[in-house]
């Protein structure tokens, strides 16, 4: 396994690796790997002669506010766990070799990124295009994987892939849950004991809705003022939004009468939490 800092390192290995017909899988990161991560490689792995890790905390996705500066990093602990699951290359850029101090071009996107995430991130979306796109045309992967907790991103970068037809496959996984059920992430690292404890509140929510909506709920105000409720019982945690939305256009319905997502991001202290299902 291989630590690469540049571009052109990146490149010329793909490169070779494309010269003898092997295909090649992505898995973006921003670093602070944990299951979550390590099923994506698997997947990529299983499915790609080789693959390519980007280990990459992008300052353009993050807002003035948020936590840029104190993200977990331990680039040492992210190859152990990449060559582990057969990874092949770490693509560990600094943020001049992927922003030089010219760079004046963004892909952006409307309509999936006005609710949710995007709505209460306003800067968020355009840096994760902006970088993924970066990463699609540096590393030239056959197929790119991405987890389902950032269900919002995943629909995202589908729909560009598709607008901007990009010849690259995007692959789905699913969430990696703790023992209790917190989603996997490596925000979880902020979280103090008792903070941990209270954070469970989101898996159970999520049961919580998933369950409304199996036995035949569809009043989506209904549903989402249940799950609301039961998070407002945590003492610590605090709702950024409990929404449901069109799985396919990320817009807030009234009825449940096709595939949606419900999607949530809470504070637990000053940690956002993200979590959500799909119904299909």
């Amino acid at each position: 396994m291989t630590i690469l800092k540049t571009v052109a390192e990146v490149r010329e290995v793909v490169r070779r690796w494309h010269s003898q017909g092997l295909s090649v899988g992505l898995v973006p990161t921003m670093g602070y790997l944990h299951e979550g991560h390590a099923s994506l490689i698997d997947k990529s792995a299983e499915q790609n002669d080789k693959t390519v890790v980007s280990v990459f905390v992008n300052p353009m996705q993050f807002g003035p506010s948020e936590d840029l500066d104190s993200y977990p990093r331990d680039l040492n602990r992210d190859a152990d766990i990449v060559s582990a699951h057969g990874g092949n290359v770490i693509f560990n850029p600094e943020p001049e070799e992927m922003y030089h101090s010219d760079f004046s071009s963004f892909v952006d996107m409307t309509v999936l990124t006005d609710e949710l995430c995007g709505l209460s991130r306003p800067v968020h979306f355009r840096g994760v295009c902006t970088v993924v796109t970066k990463l699609f045309n540096i590393v030239k992967p056959d197929r790119a994987y991405f987890g389902q907790k950032d269900a919002q991103q995943l629909a995202v970068i589908k729909h560009m892939v598709s607008d901007l037809n990009m010849d690259i496959e995007i692959i789905g996984c699913p969430i990696v849950r703790e023992s209790d059920g917190l989603a996997k992430s490596s925000r979880n690292t902020y979280l103090n004991r008792e903070e941990r404890k209270a954070a469970v509140v989101l898996s159970e929510t999520i049961k919580l809705g998933e369950t409304l909506v199996k036995n035949g709920e569809t009043d989506c105000a209904g549903i989402l003022a249940k799950m609301k409720a039961n998070i407002d019982k945590e003492p610590l945690a605090e709702i950024d939004y409990v929404k449901i939305v069109d799985a396919s256009t990320m817009q807030q319905i009234e009825k449940i009468d096709r595939p949606i997502l419900c999607a949530m991001a809470v504070y637990i202290g000053k940690t956002r939490l993200i979590d959500n299902f799909f119904t299909e």
